[in-house]
Formats: C-alpha cells, structure tokens, sequence
C-alpha cells in the first residue's frame, strides 16, 4: 500500500508539508511544549495530548492515526524493549482494580455504542454486510461450534464480561457453565439477565479471580481476558488450565495478540488498560498450552474482522459522544474516542491481531476430524 501523508499544522498555522498529493488529513499541534513531548516520546504524548485537547486531528481521526501507524516501525523500540522488562505484576488486587478502572464506568456507558447484549470483543463476520448485532451473535454461535458443545457439558468461562457468552451456550447448546468475573457492574448485569431470562440454574456468575477457579470441566473457555493476565502470570493461567480441564476436554482462547514480543503502548495502559499485555501466539503456545499438558488443535486469525468490529463501535460511540461529554468530562470523550481510533488502525494495519486458538489436552482427541464439522450447524437445545 502507498504511503499516505499527514500534514503537520503549528500553533501558528505554518507547516512544513510540502508533498504533492493532498494529505489524509491535518494534525495541529497547538503549542511548543506539545511538539517537544512527540518529539521526545510520540507513543505517550499523543494520547496525552489528543485527550487534554492540546493536539488535534482536522479530519476523520482513524484514518490519520492509520497514516501514521503505517509509518512507525514494526520492530519494538528501546522503549517498549525496557518496558517490557519492568512490567509490574497484576497482583490479586491489582487485578481486580484494573478491571474496575475500565469495566465499571457505568453500564449505561457501554450500552451506548456496543451491541444490545454487551459482547466487548470481536465480532464475527461471515457476510460483509452483517450488522454489528448479527455479527456478535454469529461468533457467540462460531465459539460453540469450534467447542462442538454438547448438551450435559460443563463449561468454566474465565472472564465472562457482561455474560452474553455464557447464557448463549446455556440457552442454546443445553450446557451448564460456571463464569468468573472480578467486575461487579458486569455481574450484577448479568445475574440479572440470567434471572430474567429463565437460565440461574444453568449458569452461575462467581465475583472471583481466574486463579481461583476449582473443579473440574469439560470445557474451558476465555475470550478477551488472557490480555489482562499479564506477561509475569502466564504460567498461573497454564496452572489453572492444567488442573480444570478433564483430561478428555476441550477449550479455546479468544484473544488480542502481536507478532512480536512488545508491551502495550504506554498511553493504552496508562489512561484505558492499566496493566493489560498482549501476548504472542508463540507466548500463548510456550507459556501457556505446552506447560498446561496441551495441543493445538486450531489456530484462526480475526484480525480483519477486529478492525470492522472497531469502526462499527467508533461510529456508535460518535453519536453518543455528546451524552459521554456531558457525563464524564470532555478529556475522557477524547480519550475513548483516540482508544477506539487507534484501535481500528492497530488492526487494519496488522500492528495487532486476534486468535482464536482450539486446543486439547495432549492425549485427547480433537473435538472434531475436519474444520468443516465446525460449519455444521447442529440443531438448537432450546
């Protein structure tokens, strides 16, 4: 793809652009002290100063932000080299305070821009032309194909966001599933749906940490979580998996992830994830499945479908902003919107991407002979 090119405005309304093409849009840097920190350390102050309006985008915000990440190496720098060797662990407490500082800011908030169940992760797009609605429904059903879910199964779910996943394989595979969360906001959600919808006896919503999980399952199931473990207790999620999955289970991890070894830019976990890491596919595999006892059944990369589930949820957000503005500050609107942005852009551009990965325990047999079993649509429990 052709370099596209973003012009550079100053405080006082010069610029050094001179490429002949018209640029994708103008970014306006409003005093010295701004331009000395992108200078300086472009991947913290650019969120810093988008969020505290001190720099600005004239025009459509992903496509600049997607300009400019298509310029920036792909190799780590010394920074994110250093920070990855200082990462501090996500203790119990730290845990469940990270999950506080993104995940409780009001249910009403997500309800605004995602999809009416409150699916936070990537959609699944089998047709282009997929509303945001479908598409969400679609991966909940893909998940349960891919665990070719039987009903009678035992499914233990770590990190259950607002429990859409886990009352879809309840109401339609007939399974029973015990779903872990340390968000009360999100459970107390969910616990109410479930009561609502007839499903409290099949699916029990524990306030507790992943290491906590005990039994035994046939199922194991974790979409969107194994990024807040962080790099220091991989290996406690490989203990949790070792000992809850029946030796004859299945599981899938449903997660963002790099390409390289890098740690998540320092504005992400400063202002929106604190404590978050993506891990590599080879992390994952080295780090998690081999010392857990397991092998790897199927590997498929969503990127794409990541990138179209941002710029549907950005569109949203974009017309709620005025409602988020008047409830939380205009810096937070900001910086939601530049998260989101850079989001659509992280993936579009290959900088992140999003595996499903199916996996065994090593003795086990695959849950099915050939992946068109997954396309099967076996008949509703309901």
């Amino acid at each position: 793809m052709a370099p596209v090119a973003v012009r550079l405005e100053l405080w006082d309304r010069s610029s050094p652009y001179d490429a002949s093409g018209p640029p994708v849009g103008d970014l306006v840097v409003h005093d010295r002290r701004t331009l000395l920190g992108l200078a300086v350390n472009p991947d913290l102050w650019f969120g810093e100063s988008y969020m505290a309006g001190r720099l600005d985008v004239r025009g459509a915000l992903e496509p600049v932000v997607e300009a400019l990440s298509r310029l920036s190496p792909l190799s780590p720098s010394w920074r994110a080299r250093i920070g990855r060797a200082l990462v501090i662990p996500n203790t119990l407490r730290a845990a469940r305070d990270n999950v506080h500082h993104h995940y409780d800011l009001g249910n009403h908030f997500y309800q605004q821009w995602l999809d009416r169940e409150l699916v936070y992760t990537c959609a699944y797009f089998e047709r282009p032309e997929m509303s945001l609605d479908e598409a969400q429904q679609a991966k909940l059903d893909l998940i349960c194909r891919k665990l070719q879910l039987r009903p009678g199964d035992t499914v233990v779910e770590a990190g259950c966001g607002w429990g859409a996943l886990a009352l879809f394989m309840a109401q339609h595979y007939g399974v029973r599933v015990k779903a872990f969360n340390v968000s009360r906001e999100q459970l107390a959600f969910a616990r109410e749906r479930a009561a609502r919808e007839g499903l409290a006896g099949r699916v029990e919503f524990v306030d507790d940490d992943y290491r906590n999980v005990r039994g035994t399952f046939d199922v194991f199931v974790s979409i969107g979580m194994l990024e807040h473990v962080g790099l220091p207790h991989l290996h406690t999620f490989a203990d949790v998996l070792r000992r809850c999955l029946r030796r004859d289970g299945r599981g899938l991890l449903h997660f963002i992830s790099r390409d390289a070894p890098c740690p998540l830019n320092p504005w992400i976990r400063r202002r929106i994830f604190p404590g978050a890491y993506t891990p590599t596919l080879a992390e994952v595999t080295t780090r998690v499945l081999t010392p857990a006892g397991m092998s790897v059944v199927d590997v498929e990369n969503l990127r794409l479908h990541y990138a179209r589930t941002l710029e549907l949820w950005a569109a949203r957000y974009e017309a709620a902003k005025d409602s988020v503005r008047s409830t939380y500050g205009d810096q937070f609107a900001r910086a939601w919107e530049l998260y989101l942005a850079g989001s659509q852009a992280a993936f579009a551009t290959g900088w992140m991407q999003l595996f499903q990965v199916i996996f065994t325990p090593r003795e086990s047999a695959p849950p099915f002979w050939t992946r068109a079993e997954i396309f099967s649509r076996p008949e509703s429990t309901e």
